[in-house]
């Protein structure tokens, strides 16, 4: 198996990824609280999960991958007070909670699938583990936690080194994320947290159960610690989620997690976090993608604009996940384009494969092929790179196409360092050869990373009509011409704008490409 090197929030550092359970890797995602769509700073988030877990089976664990859904608990505020996320959308929409959460999950889970992320071995929905809530809150009520008026809170004192993931405390004392949380009378420490909230007496709240504290519902923190611990057992091996949660909600799981144990385990053994998408200057929004404000960008947002979802896959994947990522539609238009380029060298490639290319290379490598015997020359050599075999000497001509796998293997275990394995992947692409079989073989295995569809996408497909285009097949032609004298006459301002101004109406130009070529928009 593959060696992975990854970035450990709690320790700060770089390190072997070593399986608690050999062969096995097991992860869980913090996912949505469906009280509204996802907007593209969230999703940046379940993109860079679904690479890590694409990483962990292409290096040869077999992957347990949970993320939950949480539709109940969830607070306006992170920090530990306000009203409750669902409760409040679902009074502003005069639906019932169940209806609010049953509609963004559903759009939760096309966005998913737009987006080319694989589907986790569970989708673990909150309101399903209530019960195990309460059994795990009352496992670790006497010794860790007190009732107040308004329900049962964590004392955090009763654990070693609460805050150590988020360095909420320096070496002097001081407590650095204490202003994110709000006070609550009678709460021993600033950071103690609630992990089961009473209704309060004279309401009656849509979600709620009957528990030894009262009837109310749980605290956000406590979901997550109940539905991993379930499904994937304590320790587990990775933790992943927005950088957000490493100051607050993590160091809340973390604690429920040590004193459920009783130890100073953190329940993962690596907490990964993926930085914030920013949006400097788009329609207004100046910072950080979020849905506080009521104004967002989610993905559909950027269909009707005439981007296919895959392009702002891509985007992410240039940058490293724990890098900010600067979203601008100037970026995703150019994540686009080069994603037109991949798909177009692909198909390329793909009429020159003849079909029985792994028979016919197994065949010209008899030594191969006693070696391992029916397995095609390229799986063969697959195992050696992937084995970390430095040995292993393919025969001539193959060597630049597995060097460049190896390279894109390197890239993916040094701490998932996407954006060099894609450029990696577009030079093996512009590689001239005459072994189209492994080439298409080689990009097969870097594309079940990168999760583009490279396979089977077509630029066609890529050609997507925004929704407010009026542009007729007569406009286009006619500026296809203005283009092609404009570049003849070496106008290039003008052709370049002529261009821009079909490609904001939904027509793609490709340079390099004979102008003109075949297109067709899809209404």
């Amino acid at each position: 198996m593959t060696t992975l090197k990854l970035f450990n929030s709690l320790t700060r550092e770089l390190a072997d990824f070593e399986p608690i359970h050999p062969g096995e890797a097991r992860v869980y995602t913090c996912g949505p609280t469906v009280y509204n769509y996802q907007h593209i700073g969230n999703m940046r988030a379940y993109i860079f999960a679904d690479t890590l877990g694409r990483a962990l089976t292409h290096a040869g664990y077999k992957l347990t991958h949970v993320i939950n859904i949480t539709d109940v608990g969830h607070l306006t505020s992170d920090a530990d007070a306000g009203d409750d996320k669902m409760e409040k959308a679902a009074s502003a929409a005069g639906k019932s909670a169940w209806d609010i959460a049953k509609h963004y999950t559903q759009a939760y889970w096309a966005d998913i699938k737009a987006l080319n992320i694989r589907e986790p071995a569970h989708w673990s929905i909150a309101t399903d583990y209530v019960p195990k809530m309460i059994e795990f809150a009352k496992s670790i009520a006497d010794q860790h936690c007190y009732e107040l008026e308004s329900g049962l809170y964590f004392d955090t004192s009763t654990v070693p080194d609460y805050g150590r993931l988020a360095r909420a405390t320096t070496d002097e004392g001081q407590n650095n994320h204490m202003g994110r949380i709000d006070p609550v009378p009678g709460k021993r420490q600033p950071a103690d947290f609630a992990i089961w909230r009473k209704t309060p007496s004279g309401e009656t709240r849509q979600m709620e159960w009957d528990s030894p504290w009262g009837r109310g519902a749980p605290g956000w923190h406590l979901e997550c610690s109940v539905m991993s611990g379930a499904l994937l057992g304590f320790p587990f091996d990775i933790h992943t989620g927005g950088i957000d949660h490493r100051e607050i909600h993590h160091p809340c799981e973390i604690a429920q997690n040590q004193a459920h144990e009783n130890s100073a385990d953190t329940g993962a053994r690596i907490w990964m976090h993926n930085n914030f998408l920013i949006a400097k200057n788009i329609e207004g929004r100046g910072g950080k993608m979020s849905k506080s404000t009521g104004e967002f960008l989610r993905l559909q947002v950027l269909i009707d604009r005439g981007f296919h979802p895959l392009a702002f896959r891509l985007l992410c994947l240039q940058a490293h996940y724990r890098s900010e990522l600067d979203f601008s539609w100037e970026n995703l238009a150019a994540a686009l384009t080069r994603l037109k380029r991949l798909v177009g060298a692909v198909e390329k490639l793909r009429d020159q494969v003849t079909g029985d290319g792994a028979n016919a290379l197994a065949a010209a490598e008899p030594k191969f092929a006693e070696t391992d015997s029916g397995k095609s020359l390229f799986e063969i050599a697959d195992k050696q790179v992937v084995a970390g075999n430095t040995t292993f000497v393919p025969p001539e001509g193959y060597t630049p196409y597995l060097s460049k796998y190896q390279s894109f293997q390197g890239a993916v275990s040094d701490d998932l360092n996407m954006p060099v394995a894609v450029a990696i992947t577009q030079g093996l692409l512009d590689m001239k050869g005459d072994s189209p079989d492994l080439k298409n073989g080689i990009i097969e295995k870097m594309d079940s990373v990168l999760g583009l569809n490279l396979l089977t996408l077509t630029r066609k497909d890529l050609r997507i009509r925004p929704k407010d285009a009026t542009i007729t097949e007569a406009d286009i032609e006619a500026r296809l011409e203005e283009r092609k004298a404009a570049r003849a006459a070496k106008d290039f301002a003008t052709s370049d704008a002529l261009r821009d101004d079909l490609i904001a109406n939904g027509v793609e130009v490709m340079d390099g490409d004979p102008l003109g070529w075949d297109w067709k928009l899809e209404i």
